[in-house]
């Protein structure tokens, strides 16, 4: 099997067993709805031959049957009342949980996972496909309603004449088999259109986030908008146009059908042999099961997209797998021993690579042997791209080391245990995302809060309102003291924070080396520090230098001199 065929294969698989999975926690009300439907389809389907029948009554509508005419609006009412809104409940509430769903793997899956899948993909995921699935649900409803009273209406037909059910028949036949190939071709052209959403939002983020850069560079403005977001808008555009064009052209030829086979039914009724009350009934059904048939024929681009998005979403969802477990279950509900304090770290002939990127070789971390102790103040330097970041991550365990070990205590850390131990750690990273608001709320959280927005001169322009900041749209560095509020607010033991002082002026660099970490080691923190700012490296107990994924050499902070107040002013007067 070719890896196409496989893939497609593959997708299959999760996709029904993914739509499975969300479906059955509901299949009792979706049950009981879909029966008041087909209910309400056969009341319906009496409906119109008690029409026929009082239109052909010799000696009047007798009052038997105007009771029977209520009582089957009555039950036609009430069968789809109860239909559509059982199946519009479960619609939503499969929604809502795919979303939570999704929501979850992305949360519990491998940092790895994440990132290699990239940001603008899952938004697409998140986004376009959850919402078309979404308005799916939402007609869902009306389509099973009218799916039951297609059905009634067949069995009236067939009742009342096989033989002129078989014409019809014929023509249905040939109407279902264009909708196949007609199927066949939107798959096809929803896929790409699929495709090129994903391009779309990639291209949306680049014009948002982007924006100043984009504003400098022109040749790099056109190629953004007039090639790669237009392209990709113009793609949906014209795909979209040939599935509709597709569409109408079969629901013409369908209504076409549809009123020849009525055409023939009335002019060969004698020669069929076929009474004309019954005909008169037959053509009665015909004429009114085209609503439903229309509705359902109408709903078919919206199930075609909606099946693509949903294998979209069966496909993150194989990649997000792999959970890493109890990171969403209750505390409560998962209740450990008090763990004993992390006094020392130590990455054991640890080795981490990345998948290759093209022709380039991947890039591999180690192996890497290094021991932390509690209350040390460690500074990790080197050149970019050579490893410092990854390293922080395995010490975190948000990378696992693919040899190697990673040991708290002397111990290796169980994975049911990997939670519990990142909880003894602080991080600001380079790339962090700064949430607005606090985790706790009370009082005392607020004041400490308050008091750190003082201590990082954040207060003239940072308020807490609300159990949140008043405000994020600062400068990138008073944006990076933000986020070292949370980190303060946790009160970890052990704080980990990537190129921070990199945003900061040349006076609170000088601050947060000389005055803060100082002072969170006074607290009894351990400090894992990625620098470049060379002339603060004595402030450190140990330098570990790493060069292309290797530690070169660990010194001793005493090895490099720092002496207060020479150069600090000159740093400030010249900006560093």
């Amino acid at each position: 099997m070719s890896e196409p065929s496989k893939q497609d294969a593959f997708t299959k698989v999760h996709f029904g067993r993914e739509l499975f999975r969300l479906f059955r926690p509901f299949w009792h009300l979706s049950a009981f709805a879909t029966a008041l439907g087909v209910v309400a389809g056969l009341a319906t389907a009496m409906l119109l031959a008690a029409i026929n029948d009082g239109l052909h009554a010799t000696n009047g509508v007798s009052t038997q049957a105007v009771l029977s005419f209520i009582g089957l609006c009555a039950i036609t009412l009430v069968g789809n009342t109860v239909a559509g809104i059982g199946n519009s409940v479960i619609g939503q509430k499969i929604i809502a949980s795919l979303r939570k769903d999704i929501s979850a793997r992305i949360v519990c899956a491998p940092i790895a996972a994440v990132e290699r899948y990239r940001v603008h993909r899952l938004l697409a995921t998140l986004n376009s496909d959850v919402d078309t699935v979404s308005a799916f649900t939402f007609n869902f409803p009306s389509f099973a309603v009218a799916a039951a009273v297609a059905i009634g209406c067949i069995v009236y037909m067939v009742v009342l004449s096989p033989l002129l059910f078989v014409i019809a028949a014929v023509a249905i036949a040939v109407g279902v088999a264009i909708n196949q190939y007609a199927s066949l071709r939107w798959d096809y052209h929803y896929k790409g259109v699929r495709g090129a959403q994903d391009e779309l939002q990639k291209q949306y983020r680049a014009i948002t986030e982007g924006a100043k850069e984009l504003r400098l560079n022109r040749d790099r403005r056109h190629r953004v908008y007039g090639t790669q977001l237009s392209g990709a808008a113009d793609l949906i555009g014209e795909l979209k146009i040939r599935a509709m064009r597709l569409y109408y052209g079969t629901h013409a030829i369908g209504t076409t059908l549809f009123f020849l086979v009525i055409g023939l039914i009335v002019l060969e009724q004698a020669q069929l042999g076929v009474d004309s009350r019954v005909v008169s009934g037959f053509v009665i059904v015909l004429l009114y099961i085209r609503g439903p048939m229309d509705m359902l024929t109408g709903g078919l681009p919206t199930l075609i997209q909606a099946r693509v998005s949903f294998q979209r979403i069966a496909e993150l969802s194989s990649q997000f797998e792999n959970r890493e477990p109890r990171l969403l279950a209750p505390s409560e509900a998962t209740p450990r021993a008090a763990a004993a304090p992390l006094e020392s770290v130590w990455l054991r002939d640890a080795s981490y690579a990345f998948p290759p990127a093209g022709d380039a070789p991947p890039f591999k971390l180690g192996p890497i042997d290094l021991q932390i102790q509690r209350g040390e103040t460690l500074f990790i330097v080197g050149e970019n791209g050579c490893g410092k970041t990854t390293m922080i991550k395995l010490l975190l365990s948000l990378y696992s080391p693919q040899s190697g070990a990673l040991l708290a205590n002397g111990q290796a850390v169980p994975d049911d245990a990997l939670d519990d131990y990142r909880q003894n750690f602080s991080a600001v990273f380079s790339d962090y995302h700064l949430f607005d608001d606090l985790v706790a709320s009370d009082a005392t959280t607020v004041a400490r809060a308050t008091r750190y927005l003082e201590q990082l001169e954040l207060s003239h322009k940072v308020s807490i309102t609300d159990a949140a900041f008043s405000t994020t749209d600062l400068s990138a560095g008073q944006r990076k003291r933000l986020a070292l509020v949370h980190a303060y607010l946790e009160n970890r033991p052990w704080m980990v924070l990537d190129e921070w002082a990199a945003d900061q002026d040349p006076t609170f660099r000088r601050y947060f080396y000389t005055e803060m970490l100082p002072d969170l080691k006074r607290q009894g923190k351990t400090l894992i520090v990625i620098s470049h700012d060379d002339r603060y490296f004595g402030l450190a107990d140990r330098v570990v230098r790493l060069h292309q994924g290797r530690i070169m050499r660990v010194e001793s902070g005493s090895a490099f001199a720092y002496e207060p107040n020479v150069g600090d002013a000159a740093e400030v007067e010249t900006g560093g």
